[in-house]
């Protein structure tokens, strides 16, 4: 894999000249930490969220999101441990601004709405809250709970609800820390054609 410089992660990495292979870096290089308080690093999650969207069909933009959905994570230096400390560190959003200079809607837009999605499923979908991880439960606090419903109609309304209620799906599920994937490489083809169908 080719290595990119590493970034500058206040956002002084604007001028990347090749940002598949330093996206692909900063999960590399910086998503071996453990993914909150789930059993799987941060790579793992991505990895495990992306093949779950691949083997259902997705489309390349909707993969590419699910491999990158955490990257506000990656990118975000006061992101870490946050949710342990009560915060609500924004990472969907930090995360899709970050995307944002590559990549069009089709991939930021379920980025920026994963969390979102999450708060949609625990009102609109009786036992999805019960089968929440404990992070995820903690995350939901400082979130802001479950949407009611005014909210959760509000949320249907958006661009790509689907697509983040998808991303949602294969978010809860890719927590598993026997699960085999294909490589981080393996998704460099995927990437490239979702930021040329985006550009």
């Amino acid at each position: 894999m080719t290595q990119s410089p590493e970034p500058q992660i206040h956002g002084g990495d604007a001028a990347v000249t090749d940002p598949i292979g330093h996206l692909l870096w900063l999960l590399e290089e910086l998503g071996g930490d453990r993914y909150g308080g789930e059993e799987v690093t941060q790579l793992a999650h991505a990895l495990q969220c992306a093949t779950f969207a691949q083997r259902e069909g997705a489309s390349d933009s909707l993969v590419a999101a699910a491999l990158l959905h955490d990257i506000g994570h990656l990118v975000n230096p006061k992101d870490e441990d946050a949710t342990l400390r009560g915060i609500d560190a924004a990472h969907e959003k930090v995360g899709a601004n970050y995307l944002a200079r590559w990549f069009g809607p089709a991939v930021t837009a379920p980025v920026a709405q994963h969390v979102a999605a999450k708060r949609y499923l625990c009102q609109a979908e009786d036992g999805y809250f019960d089968r929440l991880s404990e992070e995820s439960v903690r995350s939901l606090a400082v979130q802001g709970g479950p949407f009611d419903a005014a909210q959760a109609a509000d949320f249907l309304a958006r661009p790509y609800a689907q697509d983040a209620v998808a991303l949602r799906r294969w978010d809860e599920l890719a927590k598993d820390p026997e699960m085999a994937t294909p490589t981080l490489e393996a998704f460099r083809p995927v990437l490239e054609r979702a930021e040329r169908r985006e550009a």
